[in-house]
């Protein structure tokens, strides 16, 4: 699928400074006023609303642009897990699956807590990852098996609440963004969060396997660079 470059079609500040600051906003467990405050000891006056606009404009096209990892044929689903996230004080569930070096896969928030949910996000991985996993790790949630069964019956299952830490851990960066924010006003404002949220996360953060600080220098230098390609008005 070819995605469209990014348009700046009357924007008064130059895209480095545009993209400079959806980058700090999602990368970092920044508010939209600490985005604006750094700007501005740089001497760029911009307001948060400003800010918002941006992120809500450019984070979606930017996410979309960022390359995937192609999935591998020993690949394992991967970690699935659910948690819960209150909006508005009714409960929804954020549904995420994970790969075995801890990249995101896919997340999609849902008012259920049920096989239906879950057969929606087998589906959903199944569509984008183009083929059915080595195996999959759950916890003991049986909502999980019933759809297996249903979507992909001939995949392992293993459901164990010790093997699905790695989904589990997933979890905590957005926990933190969601006390920055002080929660989230819609099942559609969390669902257009953690789309870019965990792209972007995806690019910078290093694989969960060992690494020296040169190789996580290295990593962090081709994540800039792809940050800024994504990012580039086109030619």
């Amino acid at each position: 699928m070819t995605v469209s470059a990014p348009t700046y079609k009357n924007h008064r500040y130059p895209i480095e400074i545009v993209a400079r600051a959806v980058w700090l906003y999602f990368r970092f467990n920044l508010s939209l006023r600490d985005v604006e405050e750094m700007l501005l000891d740089r001497g760029i006056v911009v307001s948060y609303e400003t800010i918002r606009r941006w992120c809500r404009k450019h984070g979606l096209d930017y996410a979309r642009r960022i390359r995937r990892k192609a999935p591998t044929k020993g690949d394992v689903w991967r970690h699935l897990d659910e948690v819960v996230v209150r909006i508005n004080g009714q409960k929804c569930w954020l549904w995420r699956a994970v790969d075995q070096d801890g990249y995101v896969l896919d997340e999609i928030v849902q008012t259920r807590r049920n096989t239906k949910a879950a057969k929606r996000l087998l589906t959903r991985l199944l569509k984008k990852q183009g083929m059915p996993p080595k195996r999959m790790i759950t916890d003991k949630l049986r909502s999980y098996g019933a759809a297996k069964r249903q979507v992909m019956p001939n995949v392992e299952h293993r459901s164990h609440k010790g093997l699905n830490n790695r989904a589990e851990n997933s979890h905590l960066p957005l926990r933190k963004r969601e006390r920055t924010r002080q929660g989230f006003r819609s099942v559609g404002s969390l669902q257009h969060f953690v789309s870019i949220f965990s792209a972007v996360r995806n690019l910078f953060v290093p694989s969960q396997t060992n690494r020296s600080a040169a190789q996580i220098r290295t990593h962090r230098r081709q994540a800039m660079a792809a940050w800024e390609a994504v990012s580039a008005r086109p030619a």
